[in-house]
């Protein structure tokens, strides 16, 4: 990002940090998906899904004003005026941060350069397996082939901005280290969230009191790896509060509404991607869910990214910063 897009980010990030207003906003552009996850409700098409046009959804970016406008889903790739979602996002030499998240079944070098023109800043690809082991969890054959083959057809391209989100859980944690050197030979990022059992209320991937103790251990060596390598986004603070979410099985304190919130596919609002509402508005959101919230089931990026204490925030984003600059 230039210089001048690059200060109205953190200017946008100080304004919204003191004015209680959400730094991040997930638009789940559609419910629809082309893969089968173990770990997600979300699956399928669904026909005559209810789609906001991608001016009312730039509309209400506009007035939502965050920080960071990520386009999800569902998968987002499945709406083929994805593009021009974007640049109902995009505002020329300003905030927001567009970031695009995909399980990248349907990206291609030819769709990737679209959307890098239209305006995505980051493309969050995810991975939860640092081998075939995706193409089963996720439902889709020959995924992490597709994928793989992808970031050597994008290797030499400069400033690809790519990024692998990787969900931590009971069958993937003591892989992490391999998913972070498989990073590194890809010569990308990787940002790490958390398994909740909100979707499918499925226990075997939440981890056992003894596996968090090895989960700590890993955590170690990540660090480390950030330290050496620059390319792992989530920050020492995150990893210690997922190990403490993990450890506990809650996490208190969520800022929905306040530091994050949902839209959906008919740009209606909801809390997040795991409780879904049609509110009309932030206000009513807040008042109507925000206000009485006790939800501690989950801990995943966008909580682990948006619920810091300022100092933190501002420590770990120019760190965050100077990683996404190299």
């Amino acid at each position: 990002m230039s210089l001048a897009r690059n200060l109205s980010v953190a200017s946008r990030g100080l304004h919204n940090y003191y004015a209680r207003k959400p730094f991040s906003v997930s638009f789940e552009v559609t419910h629809c998906c082309n893969a089968k996850c173990k770990h997600c409700h979300i699956r399928g098409m669904i026909e005559g899904e209810t789609r906001a046009s991608p001016e009312e959804l730039g509309r209400i970016c506009r007035e939502l004003s965050p920080v960071v406008a990520q386009a999800s889903g569902g998968e987002p790739l499945l709406r083929r005026d994805l593009e021009q979602i974007v640049r109902a996002f995009r505002v020329p030499n300003c905030a927001p941060m567009i970031a695009l998240t995909t399980n990248a079944a349907l990206l291609s070098v030819k769709r990737y350069t679209s959307l890098r023109e239209a305006g995505v800043d980051e493309f969050s690809i995810s991975l939860d397996y640092p081998d075939e082991r995706h193409d089963e969890f996720r439902g889709i054959p020959g995924l992490f082939g597709k994928i793989s083959d992808l970031m050597a057809q994008l290797r030499h391209v400069e400033d690809k901005r790519l990024l692998l989100g990787c969900v931590i859980q009971a069958d993937n944690f003591r892989l992490l280290p391999r998913m972070a050197a498989l990073a590194t030979e890809w010569g990308i990022k990787l940002n790490f969230s958390c398994y909740t059992m909100m979707r499918t209320h499925d226990e075997s991937y939440m981890l056992s009191a003894g596996e968090v103790d090895e989960l700590e251990q890993v955590v170690g060596q990540l660090v480390e790896h950030r330290a050496r390598q620059m390319n792992i986004l989530t920050s020492p603070y995150a990893f210690r509060n997922m190990v403490a979410y993990f450890r506990n099985r809650s996490f208190p304190g969520c800022g929905t509404g306040h530091k994050f919130l949902n839209v959906n596919p008919d740009g209606t609002l909801s809390p997040c991607g795991l409780i879904i509402k049609d509110y009309a508005s932030r206000a009513e959101l807040v008042e109507k869910f925000s206000r009485t919230n006790e939800c501690d089931q989950c801990y995943t990026s966008m909580r682990a990214n948006c619920e810091k204490p300022a100092a933190r925030m501002l420590a770990d984003n120019l760190v965050t910063a100077r990683m996404r600059a190299r």
